[in-house]
């Protein structure tokens, strides 16, 4: 407590600019440090940067005033926002084509059996809130998928099991923001009293409303860009996806849906993904001030005191992703190695869940949103720990891989860095084998077009 009052008098002597000046490159630079230490021990660098916040916030060090983490809370918006937008490109048709419906059933599955285990767990056992059970729920169908996905670059793994797994990861966050997103207009409509009919429908038409601009803004997008530089091309495509959240703002409804559409409109009319790897080289800072900041959130106090409700969070999600991945599959007619062993690989959580776990802070009253936000952060660093174990075991029990082949470290960072950027590493992968079948054909049809020609000069 001494040295957080030592450190707070020595920012009495800056205005409040230089404090902020300040503060964003301690966060930058101590999120940096952390995370190259975590990378050590083969964890994603979101870990490390919760466990910067954590270290550096009011709560141990107190190297960033209160003030200042209050006052950044709309990093998170912006964080959000971003991550909505590159979750669109996962509505690309070849993607989609893909995936097909099998993959479909059982990503809705595993989603909605942990979200409504989760939901009345918490209100059956702890006599929690409804609203507060529902938001936990919701963000507990989410997955982040680096830790898996690290593991299977780590062993060069391959298959029909991966192939489903990269497939049913892509579509895990997507049917994600559509739950959260119902489930916030359920709890905003009765935190705020207001539960008439038209209560109800008002954040529906607004929802509407806001996914009509996203599609629009796709649209402009698409006619703006056109040829223009790089710098430009980053400019346009910022200023939009920060004003489309703006908007939702004004209208007290969650930029996920519209921001996600947006993305979604843009690369299906336009097939450009350059924009995409753009703004993959631009948030990483924005993420990591996120996250830093998410770390500054976590009471270690308000920990102790959730200590159980945490961990039933923890037992009941794995149950819930388990199970309802193994009745998908056995619903979808999968294999037995898949139906046995593709719901331990789908464990881990944090970005799309952290994001989530601000919104739903600002939803919920004070006290029971910090709790919530409290749960979902010290989860996703066990889940982070837990999740390379998981997704290792699920391939070795499935008969993906027989043998460890050496890691390859510059694989690893490159796939943990893709938690910040939503994941890329999943729908590059589908892309990669779609156009690796294409070629195949190509080949194989070139081959047989030349056999008939040397059949014929012969004749």
């Amino acid at each position: 407590m001494n040295k957080i009052l030592a450190i707070s008098d020595l920012y009495k002597n800056f205005d409040q600019a230089t404090i902020v000046l300040i503060s964003i490159s301690v966060i930058l630079f101590t999120g940096f440090i952390v995370s190259r230490l975590t990378k050590l021990c083969k964890l994603p660098n979101v870990t490390g940067y919760i466990i910067a916040g954590l270290l550096i916030g009011p709560h141990i060090i107190g190297l960033i005033p209160q003030n200042i983490v209050d006052g950044m809370s709309f990093v998170s918006d912006i964080a959000l926002a971003f991550i909505s937008f590159s979750v669109g490109k996962f509505f690309k048709k070849s993607v989609l084509k893909k995936t097909g419906a099998k993959v479909f059933i059982i990503t809705l599955f595993e989603s909605l059996l942990a979200g409504v285990l989760v939901t009345f767990s918490t209100k059956i056992i702890f006599n929690l809130d409804w609203s507060f059970s529902v938001m936990l729920g919701a963000i507990a169908c989410a997955t982040a998928p680096a830790s898996t996905m690290m593991t299977i670059n780590q062993y060069r793994a391959k298959g029909d099991f991966v192939e489903t797994l990269l497939q049913v990861i892509a579509l895990d966050n997507v049917i994600c923001l559509f739950l959260f997103n119902i489930a916030a207009t359920i709890v905003n409509a009765n935190e705020s009293g207001n539960i008439s009919a038209l209560g109800a429908i008002l954040p529906i038409l607004y929802n509407l409303l806001t996914i009509a601009i996203g599609f629009l803004f796709g649209l402009i997008l698409g006619k703006l860009l056109g040829n223009r530089g790089q710098n430009n091309r980053l400019i346009i495509i910022v200023s939009m996806i920060i004003g489309l959240s703006a908007i939702c703002g004004m209208l007290s409804i969650s930029p996920l849906l519209s921001c996600m559409v947006f993305g979604a409109t843009y690369i299906n009319f336009t097939k450009d993904k350059e924009i995409f790897k753009q703004l993959s080289n631009f948030t990483p800072p924005i993420m990591c001030i996120f996250f830093v900041v998410s770390g500054m959130s976590l009471d270690l106090k308000a920990l102790v005191s959730v200590g159980l409700i945490g961990f039933v969070y923890v037992v009941i999600r794995f149950i819930g992703k388990y199970l309802g991945a193994y009745v998908g599959s056995l619903v979808a007619k999968k294999q037995k190695p898949i139906r046995d062993y593709i719901g331990l690989a789908l464990i881990p959580q944090a970005g799309v869940a952290i994001g989530l776990a601000f919104l739903a802070q600002r939803i919920l009253p004070d006290a029971i949103g910090n709790t919530l936000l409290t749960i979902i952060l010290a989860s996703s660093v066990m889940y982070e720990l837990i999740g390379p174990a998981c997704a290792k075991a699920s391939l070795f029990l499935s008969g993906t891989i027989k043998k460890e082949d050496k890691i390859n470290e510059n694989m690893i960072d490159s796939i943990a860095n893709q938690e910040i950027n939503v994941e890329d590493g999943v729908i590059q992968k589908i892309e990669d084998e779609q156009e690796s079948n294409n070629e195949n054909k190509q080949n194989n049809s070139e081959s047989q077009n030349e056999s008939e020609d040397n059949m014929q000069e012969k004749e």
